[in-house]
């Protein structure tokens, strides 16, 4: 892809169509890809797709709301990186709840080579739930990170020691919870199982062959994988929190927007990701993590930041959607 503030550009209805292809590639809670696209001459409309949510871990639509938030802003990126600027407004129709946004492109703005990087991120991305090798996260790594998700209006904060070992209580209370209620193990299941829906869900090529021995526990799938995690311990991870002011669905989108620029800037740097997510689905656990906080604002996910291990192949990517499964291209 050129630089040149002169070269060619999309129309901006075929823009919003790449732009909708590319956030086909955004993270979800289970691989649900929970979203909708509605492609017009003049606007990029996102819409929720209840059908692909989770009723019982996600009866509020928080973590659907973060999924869509980040498919979001892998559609502003794909959308600057083709020299638009996308301007969107959040839940533009109160009496259509599921419609989320509305992007839209007015001027061209100059394709930088940040811009092109940030795109090709968007293929690169992947979960990572293997132990991190022993390099930490460095200080001007972190502070982008917080840079990227602050331009979105999202806190980053990172735990210290003694957060990061109340953390992991609360990863442990949240999977003896979720161990107890039919309706997680049911809808977990039914993502990483073999029946789950066509280019969803988790294969096992991405879950563990085992738990890993690390300090802050992982979620256990009910299922073995076959992605070997080898022997390291996690020593040198970074956890950071998403965390805002708000807690209702403006900022559940917002915070989908932040991981996503969090990921995507993280990728650029060489750095893998895990997203906790199991210890704000449940009550009592999203309780223990604004405490963590010490009561400053709400969380909305927790990331696990760190070097992966260079010397052993990536995680394969999950299944996808087609284009056609997900967007929907109205006439001009």
């Amino acid at each position: 892809m050129t630089t040149s503030d002169d070269a060619p550009r999309r129309a901006p209805a075929a823009a919003y169509a790449a732009a909708a292809e590319a956030a086909g590639r955004a993270p979800s809670i289970h691989n649900t890809q929970p979203w909708h696209w509605q492609v017009h001459p003049d606007r990029l409309d996102l819409f929720a797709d209840p059908s692909r949510g989770l009723p019982g871990t996600d009866p509020d639509q928080r973590m659907l709301l973060v999924s869509c938030g980040a498919a979001l802003h892998h559609a502003q990126v794909a959308l600057h990186a083709q020299g638009y600027e996308a301007a969107v407004r959040p839940l533009p129709d109160p009496d259509r709840p599921d419609h989320l946004a509305t992007l839209t492109v007015d001027e061209h703005t100059p394709v930088t080579a940040d811009a092109v990087r940030l795109a090709q991120a968007i293929q690169l991305r992947h979960t990572d739930r293997r132990p991190n090798v022993d390099t930490p996260v460095t200080a001007e790594q972190l502070d982008e990170l917080r840079r990227v998700a602050g331009a979105v209006g999202v806190d980053l904060h990172r735990l210290n020691a003694d957060q990061a070992a109340e953390l992991a209580v609360a990863v442990s209370h949240a999977e003896d919870a979720a161990a107890t209620e039919p309706a997680w193990q049911a809808e977990t299941g039914q993502w990483t199982g073999p029946g789950r829906p066509a280019g969803t869900g988790l294969p096992p090529e991405v879950i563990p062959d085992r738990r890993p021995q690390t300090d802050v526990g992982e979620r256990d799938f009910g299922t073995r994988g076959t992605l070997e995690v080898g022997g390291g311990h996690d020593k040198a991870s970074t956890y950071v929190v998403l965390f805002g002011a708000e807690d209702d669905r403006a900022a559940w989108l917002r915070a989908g927007q932040a991981l996503s620029a969090v990921w995507l800037h993280a990728t650029v740097l060489g750095l893998a990701v895990l997203p906790y997510s199991q210890v704000i689905e449940i009550d009592a656990t999203r309780v223990m993590m604004r405490r963590v906080l010490s009561q400053l604002g709400h969380p909305y996910l927790v990331l696990r930041l760190g070097v992966a291990d260079a010397d052993h192949p990536l995680p394969g990517h999950t299944p996808r959607l087609s284009f056609d499964e997900t967007t929907t291209v109205e006439p001009g």
